[in-house]
């Protein structure tokens, strides 16, 4: 049975907390939506994916997902597969680790996406798509893209395809040619966990003939802040313009 309870981001703001049930799966899927106050159903819709380090409130997305409700959007955040309110023994890269051996652990987080965005849909009356996905949200952002060609634009990165080992290379790589929409690729220069040429090679998988690459110097975390105003920018034009 699927759950819908109030709560606050760690900011304070109101969301609607969730878990839902999916058949068959006997994992739930479990998140956060953030709404605009006036009770507005008919709005823009930005899916967040967080890193391996964190959950649905991971920073930025909580002031993301603020600025975008103040605009009428509504902002949905999902945690990821053994992480949040699903979290899996200590949680993090180290429980990601036993997660990434399956062999269906990205399928499993698409289709946790789809059932939560469906299920957003039976409540809303959801308008354009838009995406905010990095690291480890990247890794299941965009095999999740490519199964929703409505997007309108998309913001990845922090990710790349030259490690060995990395058992989501191939997918990634694939799937990122199945992506058209306007997408910001975001990396860092210095990447301890990405190098420079897998970086470069997934951003040229991008089937968009919209796409830019915003390199900055500095290690995995260490994202410049005007970048995630960029983002910002980036995704409201395109929602915008789509209108």
């Amino acid at each position: 049975m699927d759950e819908w309870w109030p709560a606050n981001d760690p900011a304070g703001r109101s969301v609607r907390e969730f878990r839902l049930a999916r058949a068959g799966s006997g994992r739930p899927v479990t998140g956060a939506l953030w709404s605009g106050e006036d009770g507005q159903t008919s709005a823009p819709l930005i899916l967040f994916g967080h890193g391996a380090s964190g959950d649905r409130y991971q920073v930025p997305i909580c002031q993301l997902a603020a600025r975008f409700v103040r605009l009428g959007c509504h902002a949905l955040s999902i945690d990821g597969p053994v992480h949040g309110l699903r979290q899996v023994g200590p949680g993090g890269r180290e429980a990601l680790g036993d997660e990434m051996r399956r062999e269906t652990f990205i399928d499993d987080m698409v289709d946790d996406w789809l059932h939560a965005l469906a299920a957003l849909r039976e409540q809303a009356d959801v308008g354009n798509l838009g995406y905010f996905g990095l690291s480890m949200g990247s890794i299941f952002g965009i095999p999740t893209l490519a199964r929703l060609s409505e997007t309108k634009a998309a913001v990845l990165g922090l990710l790349g395809t030259t490690r060995a080992g990395r058992p989501f290379a191939e997918r990634v790589l694939r799937d990122a040619g199945e992506i058209r929409c306007p997408a910001l690729f975001l990396m860092q220069l210095e990447d301890e966990l990405f190098p420079r040429g897998g970086c470069l090679e997934l951003f040229d998988a991008l089937a968009s003939t919209d796409k830019r690459l915003h390199a900055n110097p500095g290690l995995h975390p260490q994202v410049p802040g005007e970048e995630i105003d960029f983002a910002f920018d980036f995704l409201k034009r395109h929602l915008q313009d789509s209108k």
